[in-house]
């Protein structure tokens, strides 16, 4: 079995509650990204974008989440508060995959959402090929306007998610798997 075989076997995301620093290098996040735009892309549309949260700017990314919903839900106690704003605190680096499928001519816009989802897939492997643990998530913010708008999300782009990266503090334990058989038919069979 090839070492790329047993990656993808073991393959497990890791919370960012546990994923503290250090987190990929600037050397390391060019490379990550680099794999992460190796998709597939009927067209060479480049149907997808990065944004990067790393250093002080998930502070503020955390605020802005903060203060969204604060103004979205006046009866939040400050614990509810900083709960949605630790979201982005944990891991040292965020990596929000932006979808910008456009009409074509002859590509669908769901080869190019797709597209995002296997950039998303591409970063989840490669950080853990190179030893770190991540995860991907959208969660509420990844559809409010405000927040993206915040974030440099143009109105006609959407976050396909967002990809916690950095060193795991623990291993979590692997989720149930479906049963094959439960999923898997055969065409004419």
């Amino acid at each position: 079995m090839t070492d790329t075989l047993s990656l993808l076997k073991l393959r497990r995301s890791v919370p960012p509650q546990f994923l503290t620093a250090p987190g990929p290098d600037a050397g390391q996040l060019h490379e990550l990204l680099t794999i992460g735009a190796r998709v597939p892309d009927h067209g060479k549309l480049a149907p997808w974008r990065f944004i990067v949260f790393s250093g002080a700017a998930r502070e503020k990314a955390a605020d802005v989440v903060a203060q969204v919903f604060a103004a979205n839900n006046p009866d939040a106690d400050a614990e509810k508060v900083a709960f949605e704003r630790n979201r982005l605190t944990y891991a040292p680096v965020i990596v929000a995959v932006v979808s910008r499928a456009r009409p074509h001519v002859k590509i669908p816009l769901w080869e190019q959402e797709l597209s995002a989802g296997a950039v998303c897939m591409n970063l989840l492997v490669a950080a853990q090929a190179m030893g770190f643990g991540a995860s991907w998530l959208t969660n509420w913010f990844s559809f409010d306007r405000a927040v993206l708008t915040a974030f440099g999300v143009a109105e006609d782009e959407r976050v396909a998610g967002f990809v916690h990266i950095g060193t795991s503090t623990a291993t979590p334990a692997d989720r149930e798997r479906p049963v094959l058989a439960d999923i898997v038919s055969h065409y004419g069979a």
